[in-house]
């Protein structure tokens, strides 16, 4: 039924060998759809359509103008193209689509169209017409190349360990040898760099709460925080369900966190267990090592992916032919790993910085959750169905990750090894929560409280941090590692507020392993279902779609976790 033999669309409005250059050459077109009149049902979904490729060709230029710069940050040409279209093209976008927003909205012919089918997307056009300023323009672009430079700053990050220089990714796979003192020298040297830069990252996070700030105001908003979850399309949930998730995460989890590191300590042997321990082995264990190279990386995933559900494998298949890989660590890329749809070519793009650990494995099946769903949603009629809820996103992603672990045996030669990467991605799955709560609470302070200096935004986080930090972890003497420890997380500089949905998405990932571990032929139905469904439903019935409540409530986090830990008995006995 789904192939992974994607074509690129075909275009009807633009040429086929359009590209990106000017603002010029790009105007005519938003000044036909504009002009253009609609005087039936079936010119406004031919106008629709027009828009849609449109859309989808500009979304591709920018996406791959990001991904470049994102590949090498040092590349100042690439910097500059990226620069151009953020600064250029963008601003003068979005009046044109404030006004065609404006123009579908005052059609007659709306209330013709299949209601149930265009609910999200007129709901979201009405959004943005809501949120629509003249003034933020301005501010949207020069914040979107501001964003980037936390990219650039950390790309530059390096430390040195036995006469070699590692990027600060690479360097933690030190932090699972069994060498203590050596782990405790690398997360020092790890933390002491990016101290280095504390006072720029500082610097650089100020002037973006500030812009926010303005950007909030400038809405008709009291803060940011308002403003972005109306942006962000948070239609299902508010901030006090945020704090219900944050109650819910000391109530139900963090005694499992606990648990989890009582056990670690006991097994390493050590009389305290200290930040430089939680990924380590004991010595009769040997740390994992999956793959060496970001080319085994992929074909031992696609061999993982055939034995699940060859349609996943396929997809991964296509974006390594068409090049849509980038996967190894090194010097000048940026951090962290992303899957960036492309809505033109319907083939995404993974970015990652492997470095042979387990949690490379982690991140790339994970990754390839997510291109799973950009392959499921590129068949759907308009580019704007295709823009799905991130919370539904990250279902794709932290699902595949459970789905695929009994496949695993591909990077893993012994059973012993399959078990001990199993344990590791369950205890995972339980000790992120803590962590989720610590960044999304923060969010919410920084941006209600937006006057804030920078010594007291290092006061909440050190107060926040430790709120979830588990008693069984020794944090004596790190103080200064800590007070700037949420530099790290690139959400905060570069995509705000998006990180509770990590949380409510491990949710319903573990909701859809526990259908899985029932019924694999069905759980793997319902969730390419809801994945093919795009933006097309709320996130309450996308979630339906994948045989889950959307209710992250005390009660159904106490389930899951009841669950999980179940689950886990199996490797801990």
């Amino acid at each position: 039924m789904y192939s992974a033999d994607i074509k690129k669309l075909p275009r009807h409005f633009l040429p086929a060998d359009f590209t990106v250059t000017t603002w010029d050459k790009l105007e005519p077109f938003f000044i036909d759809l504009l002009e253009r009149e609609i005087n039936s049902k079936n010119a406004l979904e031919n106008w629709l359509r027009d828009i849609s490729e449109l859309e989808a060709a500009l979304s591709e230029d920018g996406c791959w103008r990001q991904i470049r710069m994102t590949c090498d940050t040092e590349s100042k040409e690439l910097e500059n193209a990226f620069t151009f279209f953020v600064m250029e093209i963008q601003p003068k976008v979005q009046p044109y689509a404030d006004k065609l927003n404006k123009k579908l909205i005052g059609s007659p012919f709306i209330k013709e169209l299949d209601q149930k089918k265009f609910f999200t997307y007129l709901r979201t056009v009405k959004k943005n017409i809501e949120l629509f300023r003249d003034e933020n323009i301005p501010i949207l672009a020069e914040m979107s190349v501001m964003q980037q430079q936390y990219g650039v700053i950390a790309g530059k990050m390096t430390v040195e360990v036995d006469g070699k220089e590692y990027t600060l990714q690479q360097a933690t796979k030190f932090l699972e040898n069994n060498d203590r003192q050596l782990r405790e020298s690398v997360y020092r040297k790890i933390g002491n760099r990016r101290l280095q830069d504390k006072e720029v990252m500082n610097n650089l996070f100020s002037s973006l709460i500030e812009k926010r700030h303005q950007i909030a105001l400038n809405a008709g908003f009291k803060n940011y925080r308002d403003y972005k979850f109306v942006e962000m399309g948070r239609f299902d949930y508010k901030p006090e369900d945020c704090f219900q998730f944050h109650q819910a995460v000391k109530e139900k989890i963090l005694p499992l966190v606990n648990e989890i590191y009582e056990r670690k300590k006991k097994k390493l042997g050590v009389d305290e267990l200290r930040p430089w321990d939680l990924e380590a082995h004991p010595a009769d264990e040997k740390p994992l090592n999956p793959f060496k190279t970001g080319d085994e990386l992929v074909e031992k995933t696609i061999a993982c992916f055939e034995e699940l559900k060859p349609f996943f494998a396929d997809c991964l298949k296509k974006m390594k032919t068409m090049g849509h890989l980038d996967l190894d660590s090194r010097k000048g890329k940026a951090p962290g790993g992303y899957n960036c749809p492309l809505a033109e070519s319907g083939a995404p793009f993974i970015f990652m910085n492997a470095a042979g650990q387990m949690d490379d494995v982690t991140t790339m099946v994970h990754e390839g959750g997510h291109a799973v769903h950009s392959f499921l949603a590129h068949t759907l009629e308009l580019t704007s169905f295709k823009e799905y809820p991130m919370e539904i996103a990250e279902v794709a992603s932290m699902a595949m990750e459970l789905f695929t672990m009994d496949h695993w045996h591909v990077f893993f030669t012994s059973e012993q090894e399959m078990r001990q990467a199993k344990e590791h991605q369950l205890e995972r799955v339980i000790t992120i929560f803590p962590w989720i709560a610590t960044i999304d609470k923060f969010q919410h302070w920084l941006y209600e409280n937006p006057t804030h200096t920078q010594e007291e935004r290092s006061d909440k986080w050190v107060e926040i941090f430790s709120e979830f930090t588990s008693p069984v972890l020794d944090i004596s003497g790190l103080e200064e590692y800590r007070r700037y420890f949420w530099q790290k997380q690139l959400h905060l500089f570069e995509v705000p507020f998006y990180y509770i949905e990590y949380g409510i998405a491990q949710l319903g990932a573990i909701g859809l392993w526990k259908q899985f571990k029932e019924n694999k032929e069905q759980a793997l139905n319902n969730y390419i279902s809801a994945l093919a469904k795009g933006g097309t439903g709320t996130l309450p019935e996308l979630f339906n779609t994948a045989g889950l409540r959307f209710d992250f409530s005390p009660t159904v986090v106490g389930n899951l976790m009841a669950f999980i830990h179940d689950e886990m008995k199996a490797f801990t006995k």
